[in-house]
């Protein structure tokens, strides 16, 4: 993999070239968080972002969409929704997320819609430091190896550039004067710097390994009917993490009975209506049950298969779960870690 640099005062230039291509996607500001949003001036970018709001995932598997046009003639798919993008500041757990999402949709059950979106998006990573909800060197997620066309390491006065694929290097190649081939001894050295200081700032350790039979063994455990008291089930944690990909598909028929069109939205197995069948029958009606999935499914069964969890450590579900349920707080309890301060949290909520 080649690795250049390139100056701060010269990446405005290069995202005005290849912004020429594509819709550039980049996080901005929004209150007092970030969202990713098309950008035309690159001064709203923000670099110093830790999360946005919602994953990058919004963008691949939009929250609703069309996926069918429905008329006499018969069905047409809808792919309307699928444009040229380039998305930057893409951070390392979440460019591991696309990956996770690539394995749901790309191997065993190929999903077209994100395939043909996945096929026209170039992934430009950005760096980032992380805050008092970031654990991705837990999961082996702050640093990234793949996934990414370009990725942009955030130094003093330059960034240094990894180019992951041939898409990347030709977006250097429209403006090669902008950048420096040739690196120098201290060039690396601030990168190494770097690099250490930022490992040593993640507050957070969760052992990973013992979670995948700390689930089997705890599967009937009395701590999910806790759980499952104190949650709300509003389907936060679902919506904002990078590797949920539960969804709904809806008929619309328009007046006259003719025509009509089939939507798909997010969805989530934390709600109570997702396991609802015909007859109002629920497999799964109380929420530890659905609680259990969802954690069963990120610590566990992604495990089996891939050899990793489809937890990322970004931490989105510790920044929006209002009860404190999250994967780092039930990882430790799994454990045995900090049982007793995290139960009287949990009871508290359940008292309120």
């Amino acid at each position: 993999m080649r690795i250049i640099k390139l100056k701060k005062d010269n990446l405005f230039p290069f995202l005005e070239i290849i912004s020429e291509e594509a819709d550039l996607w980049a996080p901005v500001n929004k209150g007092s968080n970030h969202v990713f949003k098309v950008v035309d001036d690159f001064s709203e970018i923000e670099m110093d972002t830790t999360r946005t709001i919602l994953p990058p995932r919004k963008i691949f598997l939009p929250p609703n969409f069309n996926m069918f046009s429905v008329s006499e003639k018969g069905y047409k798919e809808d792919f309307s929704h699928v444009t040229k993008k380039i998305l930057f500041g893409v951070h390392p757990c979440d460019i591991h997320g696309l990956i996770i999402l690539d394995n749901f949709n790309k191997q065993d059950y190929l999903d077209p819609y994100y395939l043909e979106v996945r096929k026209n998006t170039l992934i430009l990573g950005l760096s980032c430091w992380p805050d008092e909800y970031c654990f991705a060197k837990s999961t082996n997620t702050h640093v990234i190896e793949e996934g990414f066309d370009l990725f942009f390491t955030n130094l003093e006065d330059f960034f240094l550039v990894w180019i992951g694929s041939s898409q990347g290097d030709d977006l250097i190649r429209l403006k090669p004067e902008l950048f420096d081939e040739e690196l120098k001894n201290k060039d690396i050295q601030t990168y190494i710097n770097w690099q250490t200081e930022r490992n040593n700032a993640y507050k957070w350790n969760i052992n990973f390994t013992a979670l995948p039979d700390l689930m089997e063994l705890k599967y009937k455990d009395p701590l999910w009917e806790k759980l499952g008291d104190a949650c709300l089930a509003c389907g936060s944690c679902s919506n904002v993490c990078p590797t949920c990909n539960c969804y709904n598909i809806m008929d619309k028929q328009f007046l006259g009975g003719k025509d009509g069109k089939i939507m798909r939205h997010w969805d989530a197995c934390t709600l109570k209506e997702y396991s609802e069948v015909a007859g109002g029958e629920n497999f799964r009606e109380k929420r530890a049950d659905r609680l259990k999935l969802w954690y069963t499914h990120k610590l566990q069964a992604y495990v089996s298969k891939y050899g990793k969890p489809s937890c990322v450590g970004c931490g989105r579900c510790i920044a929006t779960c209002p009860v404190d349920i999250n994967v780092r707080t039930v990882g430790k309890a799994l454990i045995g870690e900090e049982v007793d301060a995290f139960w009287a949290r949990i009871n508290k909520e359940v008292t309120k």
